[in-house]
């Protein structure tokens, strides 16, 4: 269930790679149906389309329950202390929700970063609980862009837009599939062009910071210890 160090370095290099570990079928159904429960019956905090229905549920962590067991269970946190060490938080302010992406959804179509500069950057974790594929819009990723320089323009029109479209590939996944990414690398959602839905989780993840206070309500200590370096306790 541990990533190897050659897992580790393609991580590293590409900017994404597919976890060895999966979640089970029983675990993906008991997610759908808590999570259409919370849409269906519009637990807030959610988001809504232009007419008014829910597409996407947050604050995971908050909902508790399967949600969040499914947020420390070893077959994310395993992995993924190869990548980030023993002391890993989640974090509450970035991501943490479930997105249901119908034939009408549009958000995340574009190729964008999740965060800004590589200081700030976290490991996303893309829960798939649905088959995805070209048809109904998996994930896209420009393998290796995450290193790319900081606050570049992905507007339509700017060259880089153009070579990211040119290189962007397709990551098809299975339901109970995991993608680990950098959130610097150049990502989108693809269109989903079907009649049914594909809903996924996502879920961010940080190493502890040691120079943050150790009361940050955004983040959740879920492995290790919160160790704290700062020297103003020298002061």
């Amino acid at each position: 269930m541990l990533l190897t160090p050659q897992e580790v370095q393609l991580f590293r290099h590409n900017g994404f790679i597919k976890l060895p570990t999966r979640l089970s079928g029983d675990l993906v159904e008991a997610l759908k149906a808590a999570a259409l429960k919370d849409i269906r019956e519009a637990v807030e905090p959610v988001a809504r389309n232009k007419d008014g229905r829910v597409i996407r549920i947050s604050d995971l962590w908050g909902r508790g329950g399967i949600c969040r067991e499914t947020i420390v269970c070893d077959e994310i946190l395993n992995p993924l202390e190869a990548l980030l060490g023993p002391n890993i938080e989640f974090v509450r302010n970035r991501h943490n929700h479930v997105y249901l992406r119908d034939r009408d959804s549009t958000a995340s179509l574009e190729l964008h970063r999740d965060v800004r500069h590589w200081s700030r950057t976290i490991v996303t974790v893309l829960v798939y609980l649905e088959d995805t594929n070209l048809e109904n819009g998996c994930t896209h990723v420009v393998p290796g862009s995450h290193i790319l320089p900081d606050f570049v323009n992905l507007n339509d029109g700017d060259p880089l837009h153009q070579i990211a479209l040119d290189q962007v590939i397709p990551v098809p996944m299975k339901a109970g599939g995991l993608l680990a990414i950098d959130s610097m690398i150049i990502h989108s959602a693809g269109k989903n062009r079907t009649d049914g839905t594909r809903m996924s989780m996502t879920l961010g993840y940080h190493t502890v910071d040691e120079l943050a206070p150790p009361d940050n309500p955004k983040r959740v200590l879920v492995r290790g210890d919160r160790i704290y370096k700062g020297n103003d306790t020298n002061w």
